[in-house]
């Protein structure tokens, strides 16, 4: 029945790889299961037999989907089935596609779908590694073009030796976080996160995953001899010579002109009226080609931007090649924000707002992975009025949770551990004008709104990206790109970090893929650029977290109490915990490990609601004083609730430091009164007195 079933076997750091094919999705143009450890996920890859008319880009979707079953839970939503795709699955397919995008024929329109289903997830064994491998796989063994393979590993860095596709224990220790793409010849992908580590070890780390990707890559060219099926013809949709020639000498010196300037609104103008007359000029000539005549003014302009660039060392807004764009940095822009950073690149600005919650804020994870929630987010949002376009606003795409996660991703090594900061962080950058580098601009933007917020972040962070230029064995890098440049070039290298090291990075490629000598200028450059934007610009604004939290966000103390002391503070039906909640106005989250953590925005109301959880959850003692209330009244004395649930007699002898001959001549029911503590007998019964607490009082 499965004649073309096949079954190939690898080791792959330490830990089996085994993949098999000719069995499952055998209508796909290509697919392959993949077992890493126990980590099971299917690939499968499809073509539509014809190009797409009309569009001027290739036309690929990549869908890593995440399935509950994989670690054996349903999932949480109302209707217990999987929903829109989890944050994580978008970043990972994100990460898939970068390295396989490039290696497709440029001219392709065809529509290819990529679709990689978690099935099993062993922790020790990514399925985004398994799954970005079997893509490779599956693309090599299809008949869809592709210049491929590709492999990828994930690098980590424990006690400074380099840990390949680390485990799960190892990864909660782990000082980065690299995950490296590559061809048999160049590093394809870069995605990185990391504790301040140094750009020597960062290059190391990125060498050492590239040298284990060659193995992979030698294993996928044997499945791809053995069982892969020729490459399918396609109509391409380069125009024609001719045309292509024509229209470029017709427009060349205008285009110079109308791309000669350091002003995104003025060019675009420009060349609106360039557009404009080349069409007028060509209509006739080449009837129904509005696409291929839009494709062939982009490639002139491509033309231009990179022989300035190569030949002339020459930036379109005037810049040297290593010259940072006009910088600027403000804070406390929004005087009820917890916090608020301004920063400005050029006509690129973002404004980064921070707010701070309670424990209990944290935002809810339900994915394949061992993260179930959140204290630090970060978001990132991307208006069409900032590239002065004119859309809906429809929610966060792709591209707006990319560059969240990868802010996010940056900040994290810098943000404060809960015990010395109990709060929930939510950042959110609102791109305001856009030019080029608004991820990195959202990095410098959020680490002045946190100190603005007061926030105790461990050092500042700041983040650059750095272009590339490329022809043959000839290539030019230039700092801080702006649009056309990361539109024309071939690569927009994106590194975060602080003075002492990079705490995140992320590389998009054009070309298919990078040698080490790039890669190494372009962690020089950075960490160069980087430091200048911190200490020019971000520190003279603000040089330290503020000492005091805005009036308008909420305080917090916090304890640890005896774990077997929870169900006394929450109570039954979790009455006491409530009450407290609303006796002094404030909000209370309590852990399973015994933290607790109270917020209000009056720091008295969380003194108060601190004081009566204290005195839930200790032991009374004989001498301890307290202030109670008394809940019942007999002829021989009066009960007081000196604690939540604690209960104790006052004797009428006990109740005023004068002879008292009825209770209720002294006391009545809901009176506050203070007591103490005279004897705790053998059964627990507690007596108190009024009288040995005013006593005391007094003296």
């Amino acid at each position: 029945m499965f004649e073309n079933y096949r079954v190939f076997k690898t080791d792959f750091a330490g830990r089996p790889l085994v993949v098999e094919a000719g069995k499952m999705a055998q209508l796909a143009n290509g697919a392959c299961l993949v077992r890493y450890g126990e980590t099971v996920v299917n690939v499968a890859v499809t073509a539509t037999a014809e190009s797409r008319e009309g569009i001027d880009f290739f036309p690929l979707s990549v869908d890593f989907e995440e399935k509950m079953y994989a670690v054996g839970r349903i999932p949480g939503s109302f209707l217990r089935r999987e929903g829109r795709p989890s944050e994580k699955a978008i970043l990972v397919s994100r990460v898939i596609d970068r390295p396989i995008r490039p290696l497709f024929p440029k001219d392709m329109r065809n529509d290819v779908s990529v679709v990689c289903t978690v099935m099993s997830v062993d922790p020790d064994c990514s399925p985004e590694i398994a799954a970005m491998v079997g893509t490779s796989i599956a693309l090599s063994i299809s008949d869809i073009p592709w210049n491929g393979p590709i492999s990828g590993v994930s690098v980590g860095l424990i006690n400074g030796e380099f840990i390949i596709n680390p485990d799960a224990e190892q990864r909660k220790i782990s000082q980065m976080a690299v995950t490296v793409a590559s061809t048999d010849s160049r590093i394809a992908m870069i995605e990185a996160g990391a504790n301040e580590v140094d750009d020597e070890t960062m290059f190391n780390g990125i060498m050492a995953g590239h040298e284990v990707n060659q193995q992979i890559i030698a294993f996928i060219k044997g499945i791809r001899d053995e069982i892969g099926k020729a490459k399918f013809a396609y109509t391409s949709a380069d125009p024609d010579a001719a045309m292509l020639e024509a229209i470029k000498n017709f427009a060349c010196e205008d285009l110079k002109v109308a791309l000669d300037t350091d002003d995104k609104k003025v060019r675009d103008d420009r060349l609106g009226l360039i557009y404009q007359k080349v069409h007028e000029h060509f209509a006739q000539t080449y009837p129904d080609a509005e696409a291929l005549i839009d494709e062939c003014m982009y490639r002139a302009q491509k033309s231009i931007v990179r022989r300035w660039l190569l030949d002339e060392q020459k930036r379109v807004d005037g810049r040297g090649m290593d010259e940072i764009r006009p910088l600027a940095a403000e804070v406390s822009l929004l005087p009820r924000a917890h916090g608020s950073g301004l920063f400005t690149r050029g006509q690129t600005q973002v404004l980064t707002v921070a707010t701070l919650g309670s424990i209990g804020d944290e935002q809810l994870l339900d994915g394949i992975d061992g993260e179930v929630e959140k204290r630090y987010m970060h978001h990132y949002n991307f208006p069409s009025f900032s590239v002065g376009e004119t859309r809906p606003s429809r929610g966060p795409g792709r591209r707006e949770i990319g560059h969240g996660a990868l802010a996010e991703r940056a900040l994290v090594p810098v943000i404060p551990s809960i015990d010395e900061f109990p709060y929930t962080i939510r950042l959110v950058s609102e791109v305001v004008s856009s030019n080029g580098s608004t991820s990195q601009g959202s990095v410098c933007g959020s680490t002045l709104a946190l100190m603005d917020a007061g926030v105790p972040i461990t050092a500042p962070v700041a983040g650059i990206s750095c272009g590339l230029i490329t022809e043959g064995d000839r290539f030019m890098t230039m700092v801080d790109i702006q649009g056309l440049e990361d539109f024309f070039g071939d690569m927009d290298f994106k590194v975060a970090g602080t003075h002492r090291g990079i705490t995140a990075i992320q590389m998009d490629l054009k070309i298919d893929g990078l040698t080490p000598a790039i890669i190494k200028e372009a962690l020089f450059k950075t960490h160069r650029a980087r430091d200048y934007i911190l200490d020019e610009v971000m520190l003279k604004v603000i040089d330290r977290p503020r000492a005091e939290l805005s009036p308008y966000a909420p305080k917090m103390l916090s304890t640890v109490i005896d774990i077997e002391k929870i169900r006394d503070v929450i109570g039954s039906g979790g009455k006491v915990v409530q009450k407290i909640c609303l006796d002094c106005d404030v909000k209370i989250d309590i852990e399973d490990d015994g933290r607790v953590f109270i917020s209000a925005l009056d720091l008295d109301n969380c003194r108060r609601a601190l004081a009566i959880i204290e005195s839930i959850v200790k032991d009374p003692q004989v001498g301890d004083i307290y202030t109670g209330r008394v809940s019942r009244i007999m002829d021989f004395g009066a009960f007081v609730e000196f604690a939540p649930g604690k209960e104790g007699l006052c004797h009428i002898s006990q109740l005023d430091t004068k002879r008292a001959e009825k209770v209720t001549d002294t006391v009545k029911v809901g009176d506050e009164i203070i007591v103490k503590i005279t004897e705790i007998d053998d059964k627990g019964r507690v007596n108190l007195s009024r009288k040995a607490a005013l006593l005391d009082k007094n003296s």
